[in-house]
């Protein structure tokens, strides 16, 4: 029987997820044996591996499901909503919103159908402030809003969704049993893991053409960024052909990189997270200020 639906490299991402659910695990019930110091610095770890997962583990197997069997891909679904601590089912149908709108600007109501995009939240045509955005996009999501659209279609998949999401809160309350001095140690770093992530996606899109389908993401082609994230960095080559499983973006970028340039895609020369440090934006900050 065949098991993986695309390429056993998918095998990576699948014992990523293994080991990081395996690294969750392990901040709470070693928690009494180390040093406060230490468990500081995995919660810091912990917080970026939230972001890690979300945008690369979890974002590819939205677009391309890992497994063959249905069954494997629910139960690594369910796998993936403890890992993160979100229901992955329910963020597969923000996530599809996302590529719906591309971070499109808001309507003449004031509204995008992009509910992640940048300038949901900004003023005059313009992206929201990046610490806005960052520090709370985390608050913004309306799990009744999601699980009623979803069960409009997939009645079946919003009934998973909303299991997921329960199985992981009564992980959670058994951890709190546990050690609730570890689970309450670790909740701000779950936060500030969601909040990388949304800083990810920031300046996935800032600098991003929504009118420009070439140019609807921003890319960065570190190689090692690209390794340790799955392909990530290609985002710009993603949301042009959004199925195009992770490990052939490079070539969709050799292919189409001419055009990319004439359509003006946006490059960075750092890791999406760390955007703010990219002279690249910094230049484009420069000339609208300019212009």
């Amino acid at each position: 029987m065949k098991i993986f639906a695309h390429t056993r490299w998918d095998v990576a991402p699948v014992l990523a997820a293994v080991a990081h659910l395996v690294f969750d695990v392990y901040l709470i019930v070693g928690f009494e044996s180390r040093p406060l110091w230490l468990s500081a610095v995995l919660g810091c770890l912990y917080a970026v591996s939230i972001s890690w997962n979300i945008n690369s583990i979890s974002h590819n197997f939205i677009h391309t499901p890992y497994f063959k069997p249905r069954w494997m891909n629910y139960a690594f679904s369910l796998l993936e909503s403890v890992a993160i601590g979100f229901s992955q089912t329910y963020y597969h149908w923000v996530h599809m919103r996302h590529h719906s709108g591309n971070s499109d600007r808001p309507d003449e109501k004031g509204d995008t159908i992009d509910l992640l995009s940048i300038y949901r939240h900004g003023r005059n045509g313009e992206p929201e402030n990046v610490w806005s955005y960052t520090l709370l996009s985390f608050f913004r999501d309306s799990l009744g809003d999601i699980h009623k659209a979803i069960a409009r279609n997939r009645p079946f998949d919003a009934k998973w969704g909303r299991f997921e999401l329960f199985f992981f809160l009564g992980l959670a309350a058994i951890a709190l049993i546990y050690d609730w001095k570890a689970v309450l140690f670790f909740v701000p770093f779950y936060y500030f893991g969601n909040c990388l992530s949304s800083l990810n996606g920031y300046y996935e899109h800032l600098n991003g053409d929504p009118e420009e389908p070439i140019a609807w993401g921003v890319s960065s082609y570190k190689s090692f960024y690209n390794w340790l994230w799955f392909g990530n960095g290609y985002h710009a080559e993603h949301h042009y052909r959004p199925r195009t499983h992770w490990t052939k973006l490079h070539t969709l970028h050799e292919q189409i990189k001419e055009e990319q340039e004439k359509g003006g895609t946006h490059v960075i020369s750092t890791c999406h997270a760390l955007g703010f440090m990219a002279k690249e934006n910094r230049q484009a900050e420069l000339s609208h200020e300019a212009r």
